[in-house]
């Protein structure tokens, strides 16, 4: 009898530890789950019980689960986790639990949650049989370089982020009006050679010279956080991060039905605080589009602070939006019109029959200087490149108000 109730009182325990590993791996691939949720998760379960997969799964759901983005990552992990046989033989004997629902077709969602949950074998790899011989050849750094991101497993992105940080990023700057001293200069500083020569009387004039001050170009980064943009947007905050990190005046703002200002986030040193930082304040993360609205609004409330001087706008979009016909190439016009150069960065261009179809993309693009993919490490680096180019520096001088440049 005392056996009996050893046994039964070691299986909870059991099962204790598998809620624990599970929530563990699901913080692995992103998810913010602490100790007290795992506890909140036994103490649940253990409360609420459950005669089938669906009543354990939306009991793990109710504590885990905080926000609508943590949906496919907890539902897919959930499946592959609980798959396992050595788990899943254990609790299927003790009558917890039926068997899960058929595995659906592998994403590259799945293959980085196989990873954070050690699910070494879980699946097929997303690459064929040349990129696997490729990955062991001599070529794997220009494969890995050219993966996309939507592509790529937790280890990849890891990677991924630690090459973002250590990208070069020369800083362009440009000649402004305000003079310094200098020892060598094109214009002669009356004021000081006068004043030199007269603390030391000296027959012969020592010049002294003026040039211009240097200061680099404002950057403004626009990144559109919407759903069809969640599997790039994290990785483009890290090279908005990176840039925040080495250039000054560089303004940063998100979008998918609001536009929000994340610019004191991202000056913290380390990426993943900023960008924890900046997610707390962010309400419309993996939702819907509205780039027409958010673009007004950069208009209304930004544009005369952050392109008055010149700025370069990097604006980070696929141009799938809800309401396009709604003034979205006028708000373009007038920003284009604002600033020294539009770029316009897009992975849909990874697509080689890709086509501007749809109705934001035909209003967008008559007014971006330049038309750039952005889905995997070589193209960050072509974009870093043209960051720091001469004719990048030179670019298109603002419009005034009568239209005309200068």
């Amino acid at each position: 009898m005392t056996g009996n109730t050893t046994q039964k009182q070691a299986e909870p325990s059991k099962l204790a530890l598998n809620i624990m590993h599970f929530g563990r791996s699901l913080r692995s691939a992103g998810l913010p789950i602490g100790t007290g949720k795992i506890i909140d998760a036994v103490r649940a379960v253990e409360l609420a019980g459950f005669r089938s997969s669906d009543d354990f799964y939306w009991a793990l759901h109710g504590i885990f689960v905080s926000r609508p983005e943590h949906e496919l990552i907890f539902s897919q992990g959930f499946h592959i986790f609980w798959r396992r046989p050595e788990l899943l033989g254990k609790l299927l004997q003790t009558g917890l639990l039926s068997p899960p629902p058929p595995a659906n077709k592998k994403s590259a969602g799945s293959r980085r949650l196989s990873d954070a949950l050690g699910l070494r074998n879980f699946g097929s790899s997303l690459l064929d049989s040349e990129q696997r011989q490729a990955y062991t050849g001599a070529s794997s750094t220009e494969v890995f370089r050219t993966m996309d991101f939507e592509k790529m497993s937790v280890k990849e992105i890891t990677e991924a982020e630690k090459i973002i940080k250590g990208l070069p990023l020369p800083i362009p700057e440009r000649k402004t009006r305000h003079l310094i001293p200098s020892h060598k200069g094109p214009l002669v500083d009356l004021r000081s050679t006068l004043r030199a020569n007269l603390r030391t009387g000296s027959a012969m004039l020592q010049l002294k010279y003026r040039k211009a001050k240097k200061r680099a170009i404002p950057l403004v980064v626009i990144c559109d956080i919407s759903g069809s943009m969640a599997k790039y947007s994290r990785l483009l905050l890290h090279f908005t991060h990176a840039l925040t990190k080495k250039r000054e005046r560089v303004h940063s703002f998100v979008f998918g039905t609001r536009l929000t200002n994340i610019t004191r986030f991202l000056i913290a040193r380390d990426v993943d605080v900023a960008l924890e930082s900046a997610q707390a304040v962010i309400r419309d993360w993996s939702g819907g589009t509205r780039i027409a609205t958010c673009l007004r609004m950069f208009n209304i409330h930004w544009s005369r602070r952050v392109l008055s001087q010149g700025a370069v706008v990097i604006l980070i979009s696929d141009g799938l939006d809800r309401d396009p016909s709604v003034g979205l190439g006028e708000e373009m016009e007038r920003i284009q019109k604002s600033c020294r150069r539009l770029i316009w960065l897009n992975p849909l261009l990874r697509y080689s029959e890709f086509e501007p179809r749809a109705l934001g993309v035909k209003a967008m693009l008559p007014h971006v200087d330049e038309f750039r993919p952005v889905h995997n490490l070589a193209s960050m680096a072509a974009l870093a490149e043209a960051l720091a180019a001469n004719d990048f520096v030179a670019g298109r001088e603002p419009k005034h108000r009568d239209g005309s440049y200068g």
